[in-house]
């Protein structure tokens, strides 16, 4: 097994704990969780709304994979949390679903949770494989 390589993007979202946007062994991209914030302001207010949160989560994530030059075309599983899950559930599926091809959907995962972190309603992680 080759070294692991952490990466943190230049220009990528603040993260908002100790750790690496995301961490690649073996052609294997293991992508952190994002949340719905924009830029480097914690104190800003996360977009209103579910719809919203989830287009902000899923502009993070891909602004990671394309530091490390991949894009949604190469995510293999991804793992939904959800603040709201009955209310939010159908809603923020409409929005995930327009990032993947009807063809090439990751298998996925989705959790009802009592809390995430900066308030957010949503926070997606990803892995993904290098060709």
């Amino acid at each position: 097994m080759a070294a692991p390589i952490f990466h943190l993007i230049p220009g990528g979202p603040r993260p908002v704990a100790p750790f690496s946007h995301a961490v690649e062994a073996d052609g294997w991209v293991f992508v952190t969780g994002q949340m719905p914030n924009e830029g480097d302001d914690h104190a800003k207010a996360l977009p209103a709304g579910i719809e919203a949160q989830t287009h902000q989560v899923m502009h993070n994530l891909k602004r990671v994979l394309e530091g490390v030059k991949l894009d949604f075309g190469h995510v293999l599983f991804a793992r939904v949390y959800l603040t709201h899950f009955t209310a939010d559930y159908a809603p923020m599926n409409a929005v995930y679903a327009s990032y993947f091809p009807l063809e090439r959907r990751p298998a996925r995962t989705c959790i009802g949770v009592t809390a995430l972190v900066l308030g957010a309603r949503v926070e997606i992680d990803l892995l993904a494989r290098r060709p």
